[in-house]
């Protein structure tokens, strides 16, 4: 992620030390095209006006008439400058909050004043999945784009949808059958998306989507595609904002399909080569036990980046005993259910730069902890949750002491998917279950429920 000396001022990149071949931003691609690995974009950063320190992005909040000044993505352009402004896209994504909350800190045994949630459920289709469809359209919009496609475990299709609708632009969504939030689901049918249901899960999903779209030449929306990360680094620079432009100790992350963890590993990067924060945070990466590729990789297959000549055998010999089992993954966390990533190398670069972990919790940990920061924060869907089930593991074990600055990323809203959530507390699933009490049609009966 050196500086490159290209005539532009941002490119594509392949990821493999043994190609690294070099492509313009104005071709379409999602991968590689003579190797088959992942793409990143690559700055000249000679030639970007970056300021000297981060705090001088706030002078933008004096002018939030200005549309790309209000977007959470776009007052941090200069960070990721591979567009002019005319392409640039936005609906008024990242406009979020980064809260305090120290309910939620006892609760993981933190002290008093360290741990923070970003929420990102504010977006406008609810998720985080907004900020790199701002930066994914605006290359859609570079490139002249008519017509675009995803996989979805839900939250990538509402915002995929919504975003293709304000850009005109003709839209198809994949998903397993019977794997996705009505919550979700919901909304790419009311964004007008045509949705398609694939006999299989997301995994099957995203292989078809990726041989559509090459055989049709639609434009590819999951984060296979280099430019929607560029988006996504921007959380990480509201967490930074919203802590006094300094960097927290530790970022904690859900892990699916490894997008996030990729791109807040290349923002820190990035921002550590231009001298605008001064130590990388720690990561933390957070899968469900029912989806625990990464997990399982990581810590009992010993993968790692190895400044990227990754052990491809090792990943191959584990995908190979998937399919021989006829695995595939189940949790409650449906926006993480997901047992191939497709950013499985950027993440593995993203624990190498920021020193990370990997850890997994089970579904109840995960409903236990959805219903404390429903009760005390602003809750959050359950993939948001595996953040707070997994600082809990890690500060019992010692991993992340108590008075370190913790940032946990609460990806999507409470509204998402309702049913785990109401499940819950019906069924009374959980040491925290709130469920509904039956009365008679009798005010004095009322009454003493209430008293």
């Amino acid at each position: 992620m050196h500086s490159s000396k290209y005539t532009d001022l941002a490119l594509q990149k392949c990821i493999n030390p043994e190609c690294g071949r070099e492509f313009s931003c104005a071709r379409t691609l999602f991968k590689c095209p003579a190797c088959g690995d992942l793409l990143d974009i690559w700055y000249n950063w000679d030639k970007i006006p970056v300021p000297d320190k981060l705090n001088e992005f706030a002078k933008r909040w004096a002018n939030r008439n200005n549309p790309l000044d209000l977007s959470g993505v776009w007052r941090f352009r200069e960070l990721l400058n591979f567009c002019q402004d005319r392409y640039k896209v936005t609906i008024g994504e990242g406009q979020t909050i980064l809260q305090q909350n120290d309910t939620v800190a006892e609760y993981v045994d933190m002290q008093p004043g360290r741990l923070y949630l970003q929420y990102e459920g504010l977006n406008p289709s609810g998720s985080f999945k907004d900020n790199g469809m701002a930066a994914a359209f605006s290359h859609a919009m570079m490139v002249g784009a008519k017509s675009c496609a995803c996989a979805s475990t839900g939250n990538t299709s509402a915002s995929v949808a919504l975003y293709a609708h304000s850009c005109g632009l003709k839209c198809t969504v994949f998903i397993g059958s019977g794997r996705i939030a009505f919550g979700k689901l919901s909304q790419g049918m009311d964004y007008g998306a045509q949705t398609i249901q694939i006999r299989g899960d997301f995994d099957d999903c995203m292989r078809q989507v990726q041989a559509v779209c090459t055989k049709l030449g639609l434009y590819l929306l999951n984060s296979l595609n280099p430019f929607r990360l560029e988006g996504q680094k921007t959380i990480m620079y509201r967490i930074i904002e919203g802590l006094g432009w300094q960097a927290p100790d530790w970022i904690v992350v859900p892990g699916g399909n490894l997008g996030n963890s990729s791109a807040f590993g290349k923002a820190f990067y990035e921002l550590k080569e231009l001298g605008l924060i001064g130590q990388i945070p720690r990561l933390a990466i957070i899968n469900a036990a029912g989806a625990d590729t990464l997990n399982h990789l990581v810590n009992s297959k010993k993968l790692s980046w190895n400044g990227g000549r990754v052990n491809q055998t090792i990943i191959d010999q584990y995908y190979a005993d998937l399919t021989a089992r006829s695995f595939s993954p189940h949790t409650c966390a449906s926006a993480i259910e997901i047992a191939r990533p497709v950013n499985l190398k950027k993440c593995l670069r993203a624990i190498d730069v920021c020193n990370g972990v990997v850890r997994a919790v089970t579904d109840e940990e995960i409903c236990d902890a959805k219903a404390i920061v429903g009760r005390y924060g602003l809750g959050c869907e359950p993939a948001s949750a595996a953040t707070i089930a997994g600082l809990k593991h890690l500060r019992a074990e010692g991993v992340i002491e108590a008075d370190e600055r913790v940032a946990c990323v609460l990806t999507g809203h409470p509204l998402k998917d309702p049913n785990v959530t109401v499940d819950y507390h019906k069924q009374k699933q959980g040491q925290f279950s709130n469920p509904p009490v039956e009365a008679p049609n009798d005010l004095d009966e009322i009454i003493k429920l209430i008293e």
